[in-house]
């Protein structure tokens, strides 16, 4: 008698199932309902789709769509194949590359046959159309084992130069694999997929754009089309997230930064941004903010060097491991002859820094240390330079050069717990002050790293304690751990923000690192009079200033709090009559201490308006000639549909006391 196979459920029971059973099978002997919701299956942990038998005994959790996560992934993987396919069937001769799940939906790279123009936006519309015709055929998709030589000969023979190239990378002793949409089309691909096409929904994707690619990223080789869509598990999902992105797109940064004359961005300084007049005194305001809580802190303020040389950055580890990120510097005097080689090659080499870290440790390094002396935390609005791709730049949100609101803490081990605590409730007091909820994730030692498992192991674990101590290592903070995902020196507390329609932004981080002060030598005498290596803490709120003022204005919408507006209130007048009381009303407003304007124009007052409120002035203070006559003013505040009518007096109290910083009110 054949022995049967003991399928374990995550409720605890357990299926006995003949070999050659599927997930599938386990999921028709549950009940037809759960068989039709099934997605994929885990099998003892490893996703794989719902018709591949099991292998022996083991545990299995069957997918349906209440787990969106992994649902969203497999729906966008289907969906990648589905549009691969359907350019194919319109337009013969494409080739086509990869095409994976991104975090919102799914794209692939193909290239258009050679009696064509590359895919451009006016093609979507037939794509989609064809997507959704395979989607309605409801086309099994069906898993094959194929040897390197089979997908070779495939792929050469219909011309698929891109495929054929990767296939003959592949080790020969992997198992590869194909995926067949019905009897008509088949991608390489490790999978898992859902049983057929019919268990996406046709009205749950929408192409979205097309871009330039290199086949494998490099810009040596052959160029391609990546066709970019969104895909979700209902059509009520994709309208929520298209609603999301028209939302977006009003809040953007860039727009929002040229309607208020905030900062602008020119292809002479790529990656770097010339602050207006405006712009600055946002920056500004958050700098003396931030300068308030780190002095409160215990936080001693330093300035180092924008260059150094560059056997300082071997030691520090960072010129073998971020050396791509950086801008390198001769130290020689160019050469100034017609013809001859601008620089020798005796060079020596400098960089602009990427990070404030090496230069502090210096700073620390300075006289004799005392454990009495510790913890020592030095901060800096530390400007950096890190070498981008010019296609990864994005306003303010990825530049060439930032200001890190940055700070290392130099700490014995005993102390390392409770500077982090300290630590994690100086964020959660900022983040409040902006409005911001977030969750704390852990970020955990990379595969390539720098140190022992022993201080790696502490590490971790201090970091855990810290924020246990703190009350916030649960699901009201979001806590979780995010394996591999920690600094080559370090592992790193992350603090993830959520913003006004829900997108998460990383800002906030504290990295344990016992790597630094080693490889630099960093010391300090400890009790027994002896040399003792201090445990280094990196950390910032911010982050950077330019992109914590890009999330800033995309979170308010351009309208930020009274304290932060580079403008805080308008005295605009109706008639001229009103001129002498308007300047009477300015002057005593910005000797209140308030950043006021005055709008004498001869325009309409409701153009005023219109301008003002455009330009996200959070107070207009309107006078004609009755409230010149009576001391008041009628007030509109940003936002809001009625306007008051106040004393001028009344007007300032209010006025002034929205524009006091929430640290100092």
């Amino acid at each position: 008698m054949t022995e049967l196979l003991k399928i374990s459920l995550p409720d605890g029971s357990v299926r006995e199932m003949a070999p050659g059973s599927t997930p599938a099978d386990v999921a028709a002997a549950i009940g037809p309902g759960l068989a039709k919701a099934a997605l994929a299956a885990k099998v003892n942990g490893e996703v794989r789709d719902l018709c591949r038998p099991f292998d022996s005994d083991a545990e299995l959790a069957l997918i349906t769509a209440r787990d969106e996560a992994e649902a969203l992934e497999l729906v966008r993987h289907d969906y990648a194949h589905i549009l691969a396919e359907a350019v194919q069937a319109l337009y013969p001769g494409t080739q086509i590359t990869f095409g994976p799940a991104t975090d919102d939906g799914f794209y692939y790279d193909v290239k258009a046959p050679e009696n064509r123009e590359p895919f451009s936006m006016d093609d979507l519309p037939a794509i989609e159309e064809k997507m959704r015709e395979i989607i309605r055929a409801d086309k099994p998709l069906r898993r094959e084992v194929w040897s390197r030589e089979q997908l070779i000969a495939k792929w050469e023979s219909e011309g698929e130069t891109f495929k054929a190239e990767w296939a003959k990378e592949l080790p020969e002793n992997e198992e590869l694999t194909v995926y067949w949409s019905g009897d008509d089309w088949l991608d390489m691909c490790r999978g898992p997929h859902l049983e057929s096409t019919g268990k996406l929904d046709p009205q749950a994707f929408k192409l979205m754009r097309v871009a330039g690619a290199y086949w494998r990223g490099d810009q040596k080789n052959a160029q391609l089309t990546r066709i970019y869509g969104t895909g979700w598990l209902n059509k009520k999902q994709l309208n929520a997230h298209l609603t999301r992105l028209e939302e977006a797109a009003k809040r953007d940064h860039r727009k929002l930064g040229r309607e208020m004359d905030l900062f602008h961005l020119q292809k002479e300084a790529h990656g770097s941004v010339f602050w207006h007049p405006k712009g600055y005194r946002i920056w500004r305001e958050l700098e003396a903010y931030m300068r308030r809580r780190m002095d409160a802190g215990g936080y001693r303020e330093i300035k180092t060097p924008q260059v150094m040389d560059a056997r300082q950055w071997e030691q520090s580890g960072h010129w073998g491991k971020y050396r791509e990120n950086m801008f390198v510097i001769p130290d020689e005097v160019p050469n100034t002859e017609e013809g001859a080689e601008l620089i020798s090659k005796d060079a020596d080499w400098m960089a602009l820094k990427p990070m404030n870290c090496p230069a502090h440790v210096l700073v620390f390094k300075q006289g004799i240390t005392s454990y009495r002396d510790l913890p020592i935390r030095l901060g800096e609005m530390g400007c950096c330079h890190r070498n981008e791709p010019h296609g990864a730049l994005h306003g303010l949100m990825r530049v060439r050069q930032f200001t890190q609101d940055d700070a290392h803490i130099f700490c014995t081990e005993s102390q390392v717990v409770e500077e982090v605590r300290k630590f994690c409730e100086l964020a959660d007091s900022v983040y409040q002050h902006f409005g911001f909820t977030y969750e704390i994730k852990l970020a955990t030692r990379p595969e390539q790293r720098y140190g022992s498992d022993a201080d790696w192991d502490k590490a971790e674990q201090e970091l855990r304690d810290a924020v246990a101590e703190a009350g916030m290592a649960n699901d009201e903070f979001g806590w979780e751990e995010l394996p591999g995902e920690g600094a080559f020196y370090a592992p790193k507390l992350e603090w993830h923000l959520t913003d006004a329609i829900g997108r998460t932004w990383q800002v906030g981080t504290i990295q344990s690192d016992r790597v630094l002060p080693e490889r630099l030598d960093a010391s300090y005498v400890g009790e027994d009079g002896e040399k003792h290596r201090p445990v280094m803490l990196h950390r910032a709120i911010f982050g950077s200033y330019e992109r914590f003022i890009g999330i800033l204005i995309e979170h308010f919408a351009g309208r930020l709090p009274a304290w932060l507006a580079p403008v805080q209130a308008v005295v605009a007048t109706i008639v001229s009559d009103a001129d002498d009381y308007a300047k009477e009303a300015t002057a005593k407003l910005a000797a209140a201490g308030l950043r006021v304007d005055s709008d004498l124009r001869n325009e309409k007052i409701n153009y005023k308006v219109r301008e003002h409120s455009l330009a996200k002035v959070p107070y207009l203070l309107v006078v004609g000639k009755r409230e010149a006559e009576e001391g008041t003013v009628a007030m509109r505040i940003l936002g809001e549909k009625e306007q008051r009518v106040l004393s001028l007096d009344e007007a300032i109290a209010l006025t002034g006391e929205a524009a006091t910083p929430p640290d100092l009110a």
